[in-house]
């Protein structure tokens, strides 16, 4: 147990902004592709 503690206090931190960092990432990628999917609808006009 007390090798437990030091390894989620050195590793824990990373994988949580990691985490946040792609939930992020995620909602500007679905708006970058949803904006790919309505180009050619647009070079019609």
């Amino acid at each position: 147990m007390e090798q437990i503690i030091p390894l989620i206090s050195e590793v824990g931190f990373p994988i949580i902004v990691t985490l946040y960092l792609l939930y992020r990432i995620e909602s500007k990628l679905d708006m970058v592709v949803q904006s790919i999917q309505n180009l050619p609808g647009r070079m019609k006009v």
